[in-house]
């Protein structure tokens, strides 16, 4: 992610929920993702959502490819899994001790389409990998996962050691400073008594926020990091709302 591209420091992206975000949120947030018609009602209820708003965003969700119904009630389709183990992976990610070596990902591929670069640049950004310059995307080696296999098609991947100082290197390529400022708002805003609906929505902001953590080694980060603050709070949050869904199931 360049710095351009990152919001302006202490912003925050607080952005109404519509019914279809409150449908999401609910499911991306359960695991296995699925819930009874019935429980979904009960659930929703509690965010402003009423039973005809549900039924109308619930047609147009599976119309639209983004839920499958089920005999028992609706569950994620396939596309959005992959967005829930993304969701998964920025709330609890897979990290090992880092020996200093840092991935590098060099894009070989030419001719192609200004969507196809696009589509590109935003898989490698998900990757958690930042641009050093045009077609060379770098970050610590410190992640547990595989690159998707059909990258090799378009990119070389390498171990490398930069001869900059690495925490000069993340300061770079990462607008650190910028992610602290608006976690430490998050924070603040989650904190405070507000109603379900304002929660809600804040807390899928925090998720967005935390899909841009670079998720870097310690070493690397400013002093007081609020990642696994936040982190922690999402989860807590988490936690919470699928206890309440299974309680106000278990009312019907």
């Amino acid at each position: 992610m360049r710095v351009d591209e990152f919001p302006r420091p202490g912003e925050v992206d607080l952005r109404p929920l519509s019914a279809r975000s409150v449908v999401l949120s609910l499911l991306l947030g359960t695991h296995p993702p699925e819930l009874p018609v019935r429980d979904l009602v009960r659930a929703v209820e509690r965010f402003g959502v009423g039973g005809s708003t549900l039924r109308a965003a619930l047609s147009r969700m599976t119309a639209a490819g983004d839920l499958l119904r089920t005999d028992a009630g609706y569950r994620l389709s396939e596309r959005l899994l992959e967005r829930q183990r993304r969701q998964d992976e920025s709330v609890r990610p897979h990290t090992r001790a880092w020996d200093g070596d840092w991935e590098m990902v060099v894009i070989t591929a030419t001719g192609r389409e200004a969507a196809e670069r696009a589509g590109l640049r935003t898989r490698l950004t998900a990757l958690r990998l930042a641009e050093l310059r045009e077609g060379v995307w770098l970050r610590p080696a410190n992640l547990v996962r595989p690159l998707p296999a059909d990258l090799a098609r378009v990119a070389q991947h390498y171990t490398a050691r930069p001869e900059r100082p690495a925490s000069e290197l993340a300061a770079a390529l990462w607008p650190l400073g910028a992610w602290s400022v608006t976690a430490r708002r998050l924070l603040d805003r989650v904190s405070g008594d507000r109603g379900p609906a304002l929660r809600l929505t804040a807390f899928a902001a925090v998720v967005r926020h935390l899909l841009a953590d670079p998720v870097l080694p310690p070493e690397l980060l400013p002093a007081d990091w609020p990642g696994p603050a936040l982190r922690a709070a999402y989860t807590a949050y988490q936690e919470e709302l699928a206890k309440e869904v299974r309680a106000r199931g278990s009312e019907a």
